[in-house]
């Protein structure tokens, strides 16, 4: 009788491939495009990657041109430049509006919203996009990355990036409601009117302001400090 000996099978390298499949990513859209799910879900871009349409020069009707630039489907702003703060053409009441930037060491910007054209020295609420670690009003807690502008500040544990690595950022406003993420954490919240909110305007460089505070159907404003920043994958979805 002639006998067979089988040996066990050596299954480690098919499970070690099953498993880096089974965790593989999800895929998700291309930069500046949208998935079918976030189609769904109501997203728009409000930047497409290749051109500026759908944006102005703030208090202009004339498209942004010196201090921005549209290069390798990133809108930068050109530094060491006097360039203009740009705002969308839209204006939003209750939204979610979400994007990705990076920006240089010691470097500073922003994005507006409650934006108005009456009120050019203080045209909106801010949340602020720098390097807290070396420019100089990353010093200051409600000057920092995802704070309201001089008014609230950010959590102490954001997930902030080094200038020149991609952030992903958020902001929410639905009713009286607005709230600030950062990285997929929520670093501020805070209702518009509350005690919270009046007293840090009351300390800021904003309370020269009477109007200051109060809810604005608006435009989205980008700003422009003279410093290189990147940004991609500007989305908005209206909340009804």
């Amino acid at each position: 009788m002639i006998r067979f000996r089988i040996r066990p099978m050596n299954l480690r390298p098919y499970l070690s491939v099953a498993a880096l499949v089974l965790c593989a990513p999800l895929a998700h859209a291309a930069d500046n495009q949208l998935s079918k799910a976030e189609k769904a879900q109501g997203w728009e871009l409000l930047f497409d990657g290749k051109t500026l349409n759908g944006w102005n020069v703030y208090r202009q009707k004339t498209p942004p041109n010196q201090g921005w630039e549209v290069k390798e489907g990133t809108l930068r702003t050109v530094p060491k430049v006097k360039g203009t703060n740009i705002v969308t053409e839209r204006k939003f009441k209750d939204f979610e509006f979400s994007w990705e930037w990076r920006i240089q060491p010691a470097g500073n910007n922003g994005i507006k919203y409650f934006v108005t054209e009456d009120r050019p020295s203080a045209p909106g609420h801010e949340y602020q996009l720098i390097d807290d670690g070396a420019h100089s009003d990353g010093r200051m807690t409600k000057r920092q990355t995802g704070s309201f502008y001089d008014v609230l500040p950010p959590a102490a544990d954001k997930p902030l990036k080094k200038p020149g690595e991609w952030n992903a950022s958020r902001i929410l406003v639905r009713g009286e409601h607005v709230e600030h993420w950062l990285n997929g954490k929520k670093i501020l919240a805070y209702e518009l009117g509350s005690p919270e909110v009046k007293a840090g305007l009351v300390a800021s460089k904003f309370a020269k302001h009477a109007d200051f505070g109060t809810k604005i159907v608006g435009p989205i404003m980008i700003t422009h400090h003279t410093d290189e920043c990147w940004f991609r994958n500007l989305k908005i979805r209206e909340l009804k």
